[in-house]
């Protein structure tokens, strides 16, 4: 599944691509992927808009036209390709925004699980679920007494991590890649996480995403980006996908368990319970 760093990686790619161009006609395939779900509504809305910009907000691709935003996540497995519009069609692209000057923005997915809705300016903050996501761990209202409040449950603290709306952005890979440099274990209950280690959290949290973002994501598994990016913080992990290899900073072997239902890595002796 991509996550914000990989998001963050087709946004900008994005926006080099197709900025400023100006949609002709859509065309879509499968219509339980849009919304509103009246599909000549859905095209009338951006015939003849023009991209102003892209921007993200989590993991959600913000499409900001002249005349209203499209708001767009990937899913599982939701990729971009940008082609002729005369190219054919193959069977997992389901939306094809064709531009004015003979190009067209792909979306394949594989799976059918990724959106697209249409919002205005004032909706984008304030309708589901985007107004409940907590705070990405670069934005300065993301503080160790938020984040303690945000913490009180006893649920462990890989699961609290992966709720959106504790610290937005942090999927499976961030989650044990940030718990290990704050040297906590996976497992521990979140309401026992001090102020002390909530703030080296955010400060993991940041260093993490920060990196991951500029080595353009993590290509492992079943997403890469199909935009000619291709990560490289894969090769920057220190516990995720490590099971059995020898932690670097203390030599003891990478455990992997699940911790509710997730595949979890970390080091048994730096991760002490």
């Amino acid at each position: 599944m991509p996550e914000l760093p990989e998001v963050e990686t087709v946004r900008k790619t994005l926006t080099q691509m197709i900025l400023g161009k100006t949609i002709d006609h859509v065309e879509v395939y499968y219509l339980p992927m849009i919304s509103p779900h009246s599909l000549e509504s859905f095209k009338n809305k951006l015939h003849h808009a023009t991209l102003d910009a892209i921007d993200r907000i989590g993991k959600y691709l913000i499409f900001r036209f002249d005349t209203i935003n499209l708001m767009v996540h990937l899913r599982m497995e939701g990729k971009f390709f940008l082609k002729p519009s005369d190219a054919p069609r193959t069977n997992h692209e389901h939306i094809i925004y064709h531009f004015t000057d003979g190009t067209s923005l792909r979306y394949d997915d594989v799976r059918k699980f990724g959106t697209h809705g249409l919002k205005h300016d004032k909706e984008l903050h304030t309708t589901l679920p985007i107004s409940k996501l907590g705070y990405e761990p670069s934005d300065s209202r993301l503080t160790k007494h938020v984040l303690k409040e945000k913490l009180k449950t006893d649920r462990a603290i890989k699961t609290a991590l992966l709720d959106q709306t504790v610290i937005l952005g942090l999927g499976n890979i961030y989650v044990d890649e940030v718990l290990f440099c704050a040297k906590i274990n996976p497992t521990r209950k979140a309401r026992r996480t001090s102020l002390a280690k909530c703030e080296t959290l955010i400060e993991c949290s940041r260093q993490v995403i920060d990196k991951a973002i500029t080595l353009g994501g993590s290509s492992i598994r079943s997403y890469t980006d199909s935009l000619g990016v291709t990560g490289r913080f894969q090769n920057e992990l220190k516990v995720h996908l490590k099971a059995d290899e020898l932690c670097e900073l203390c030599q003891t072997p990478i455990r992997k368990i699940k911790v509710n239902g997730r595949g979890t890595y970390y080091c048994p002796t730096c991760q002490k319970r």
